[in-house]
């Protein structure tokens, strides 16, 4: 008997909304149940692309890097060459090795321009900045050593710290590592380089070494083998196997065997007698062409690390694109299928449905009596098991939504009370949650290594918020400020700062809030113990979190030592430029007082054991000189740096022995570990200034006692003209008046004879007095350099204008007898070169100086490298202290002034 087809009524009694699901046709039922698990599929498959583009990018990222690397080791390379032509043009200096030197820089430069325009394709660390760094000390290091106010160790070191510096950057840029073998390739290339910077510093100081006589050789063997050897090692760990075949092949060669030779003889002693050593050239030509063929070397392992960096990254694109070519096929085959499958399935349901719609439409009191189970029938029954299955598959669908919801991804769908279609729905929904669970667990992992980063890293990482609180701080943090963590995270951030830097940090703060990123902001931050920490930052703010995330890096030391250099610098040069001892030992004492921001002073070590002061820098107080004097005993037993409580000492040594002490002494703080060393730079410098003291007083007493020895000479040899040959010469004239005298009869020939001979001895007479005045002018010795000037004036063949201003009493011998002939030279000279016709004198003191001007109207073009007479007037003015310049431009008269110090010349240490 058929049923009638009744409309159930819902709760009130009207018609009952059929589900979502009901009212899909069967067809699109079809389509959603195919397309849930592709949908899946593709959302795995996404994931599983983006993982991919990502490795991708990071292989192409260290492509880019190894780029840059090998350009800047070509500019490491460059500076190793430029090292040893300085070395070898300070060593040997001459046209070749200048040149060799000058060549060497041209490479340099070019290098770091090649490097420069590279490091723009690189969006990583600030290569630019360091390669700008490099560029501006290698101008440093080149101006100092054309100045020569380096030893060739200073400037050897210098060299040292740019490459040190490159090779870090190498370093830097090759640490991506993003498979093995792109790792084994670069930790061969930095071990390649590193050997090379070994040989290279080696190959320096083996010059040096040899440039010097044997018996001045040190006796220690050469550091630098070892490290070379170590670096080798690790080459051959991680490079192939015809890299390691040409290392040994090189190490062999007749150049490597004499490098190795000359290492065996540094290791038994470089003073043995009778021992092979080669000579200063044959080193420099066996070391270069062992070096040569390691950068033969290091350009194969270069070209085998960009190698491996390209098949990396090629590799890593070519698989991404076949991934995702294999997902669009699987889509375009899976599509193709479900509109097969719909075509096939909804084809005799529409025929099946109009049928059902027929009988609908009739009359649904008529009481259909099924004899048996029709089609119809099928497909009513079908219908309500159909909406049945519906609403349990929502249901599952439902709690596999609140599931991923609440994060309970171990949640799956009961597939068991499914069948066919609907089981495989749900096991492709099942499928899609363990993907889903799967990249949340890789989510989890990639969260806890950037915890184990953030908490390993030696930087100074932390979130703060816009309250001015920390969030979080990392352990690197707790060490360089000295807090505990929940201190750093309990008081406002600010309270931590030094006072002098609030208001800056509350301006950056502010700009921070504003939505400005921050780059290199620095302030100092105060230590649990109270000393001070200058930090660097980088702050990038997040809004609408409210939150900041910051990086820091504590820079104190590296401001303390660009500090120190500056001030060392300053002492340098005020030693370079001779000045005075006493101005030297106050700077050095403000230097050391202002870079430790103590008290400090130089002593002198007296020959009776006790101290003077040279120069200071702030008072002492008496707590301060006790322990100051405590630590100068300790560096006068020991001759070494000595620390006791809160002073410092460091010894003066200047010819090996202790000429005195620099002490830097704090009431309040310790000083920092390291001070004594710092102190020791200082200690050079004055030794250095003392050296060259006591070269220009040695010089200058040496032209005094030469100018004395001449005036003495002049003295005398008036002296004897005047006692002798003057008073033979009277004598002789009054005998032959007298025996003129005494002639009773006087022939007119005979007379006229006499008369002749007396006329001679009297005109020999005048001559001679000319001489013994020129010689040494009596009227200088018993009037003074005013009368002996005036004289002059009258003597001279061309007229002279006399303006003299000069202290009532008389002057320093040696100061008149400079002043006279001086004047007395320039005269002369005006009389017989000048063609002048006046000539102003004009001398007057002030401030403990005489000042001697002499001008003519002549022509001029006076040189006084060129006459023995104004070289030994500038000599004799010299010998006293005093200086003396000339100014003759051509047709423009000549002038010549003179400045001597009225206390005669200074004196020495």
């Amino acid at each position: 008997m058929r049923r009638p087809l009744v409309r159930r009524p819902g709760p009130a009694g009207a018609t009952r909304r059929a589900p979502l699901l009901a009212r899909l046709s069967v067809g699109r039922k079809l389509m959603l149940l195919v397309l849930l698990p592709v949908t899946g599929l593709l959302v795995f498959t996404a994931f599983s692309g983006a993982a991919e583009w990502r490795e991708a990018r990071t292989l192409r990222d260290f492509h880019t890097a190894t780029r840059v690397s090998f350009a800047t080791t070509d500019v490491s390379d460059a500076v190793a060459r430029e090292r040893i032509a300085a070395v070898r043009s300070r060593l040997r200096p001459g046209p070749v090795t200048l040149a060799e030197r000058s060549k060497a820089e041209a490479l340099t430069g070019r290098a770091l321009r090649r490097a420069a325009e590279q490091a723009t394709s690189w969006s990583g660390t600030d290569v630019a900045g360091r390669l700008d760094s490099v560029r501006r000390r290698l101008r440093e290091v080149r101006v100092e050593t054309d100045t020569g106010s380096l030893a060739i160790p200073a400037v050897t070191q210098l060299y040292q710290g740019i490459e040190d510096t490159l090779l870090d950057t190498v370093a830097g840029l090759e640490s991506g590592r993003p498979t093995r073998a792109s790792g084994r390739a670069a930790d061969a290339h930095i071990a390649i380089l590193a050997a090379i910077e070994a040989a290279e510093r080696e190959r320096v100081e083996l010059a040096v070494l040899l440039d010097k006589p044997p018996a001045k050789w040190p006796t220690a063997a050469g550091r630098w083998a070892a490290l070379e050897e170590a670096q080798l090692r690790e080459f051959r760990q991680n490079t192939s196997g015809a890299l390691r075949a040409q290392l040994n092949t090189t190490q062999f060669q007749a150049p490597g065997r004499a490098v190795r030779q000359v290492r065996a003889l540094l290791e038994r002693s470089p003073g043995t007698e009778g021992a092979a050593w080669p000579t200063y050239d044959r080193w420099l030509a066996d070391s270069k062409a062992r070096i040569d063929s390691l950068r033969g070397i290091q350009d194969q392992t270069a070209r085998d690390l960009a190698d491996a960096a390209g098949h990396d990254r090629d590799s890593a694109y070519a698989r991404a694109e076949r991934d995702l070519a294999a997902s669009l096929a699987v889509l375009v085959v899976v599509t193709v299928l479900a509109l097969a499958l719909r075509r096939s399935i909804t084809r005799p349901l529409s025929e099946v449905s109009d049928s059902a719609r027929a009988l609908s439409s009739g009359d649904f009191s008529y009481d259909i009596q099924y004899a048996g189970r029709d089609e119809l029938g099928v497909v009513a029954d079908t219908f309500r098991e159909l909406h049945v299955t519906t609403e349990r598959l929502a249901a599952e669908i439902r709690a596999m939504n609140t599931a991923v919801d609440d994060n309970r991804l171990e949640h799956r769908a009961d597939v068991a009370s499914f069948s066919g279609t609907w089981a495989q729905l749900l096991r492709g929904m099942n499928g899609t949650m363990a993907s889903f669970a799967a990249a949340h667990g890789r989510r989890r992992k990639a969260e806890r290594e950037l915890e184990s980063v953030f908490d390993l890293s030696l930087d100074l990482l932390c979130i703060s918020g816009l309250d001015g609180y920390f969030k979080r701080v990392n352990p690197a943090f707790e060490r360089t400020l000295g807090y505990a963590g929940e201190t750093l995270l309990s008081r406002p951030f600010i309270e931590f700062v030094h006072e002098q830097d609030r208001d800056s940090t509350r301006a950056a703060l502010s700009r921070l809030a504003e939505g400005v990123e921050l780059a290199q902001f620095e302030n100092r931050y105060l230590r649990a113990d109270g000393t001070e920490r200058w930090l660097q930052w980088s702050a990038r703010p997040v809004p609408e979190e409210g939150l900041i995330y910051a990086a820091a890096r504590d820079v104190t030391e590296s401001r303390r030592a660009a500090r120190e250099q500056a001030a060392l610098r300053r002492v340098a040069t005020l030693v370079a430029r001779g000045a005075p001892p006493h101005d030297v030992f106050t700077k050095v004492a403000r230097e050391v007082g202002a870079l430790l921001n103590t008290s400090a002073a130089v002593l002198r070590h007296e020959a009776d054991g006790s101290r003077r002061i040279l120069g200071t820098a702030h008072e002492m107080p008496g707590e301060a000189e006790r322990i100051t004097r405590e630590a100068i005993d300790e560096v006068s037993r020991t001759r070494r740096g000595a620390r006791v409580g809160r002073a410092v000492a460091a010894p003066i040594v200047v010819d090996d022995r202790l000429w005195g002490f620099i002490v830097a002494a704090s009431p309040l703080k310790s000083l920092p570990e390291g001070t004594e060393s710092r102190l020791a730079d200082f200690t050079e410098l004055i030794a250095t200034a003392i050296a060259n003291a006591d070269s220009r007083d040695q010089l200058t007493a040496s032209r005094a006692r030469v100018v004395a020895a001449g005036d003495a000479t002049r003295r005398r040899i008036e002296r004897d003209l005047h006692d002798g040959v003057q008073q033979r010469l009277v004598s002789l004239q009054l005998d032959l008046r007298l025996a003129q005298a005494m002639l009773e009869e006087q022939p007119e020939d005979l007379s006229e004879q006499l008369e002749h001979i007396a006329k001679g001895l009297e005109d020999t007479f005048e001559d001679l007095l000319q001489v013994a005045r020129g010689i040494h002018p009596a009227i200088l010795s018993k009037g003074g350099l005013g009368p002996a000037l005036r004289a002059l004036a009258r003597r001279s063949s061309l007229p002279v204008e006399l303006d003299l201003r000069l202290p009532p009493g008389r002057l320093a011998e040696q100061t008149e007898v400079a002043v006279y002939y001086v004047a007395s030279e320039c005269l002369t000279n005006a009389a017989k070169y000048a063609r002048a016709d006046v000539v102003q004198v004009e001398a007057r003191t002030h401030d403990d100086v005489l000042e001697l001007t002499i001008r003519d109207d002549g022509v001029g073009g006076a040189e006084p490298g060129r006459g023995s007479g104004l070289i030994g007037l500038n000599d004799r003015v010299e010998a006293i202290g005093g200086k003396l310049e000339v100014d003759s431009p051509p047709g423009e008269g000549t002038t010549v002034h003179v400045r001597l110090p009225l206390g005669g010349p200074p004196k020495g240490l």
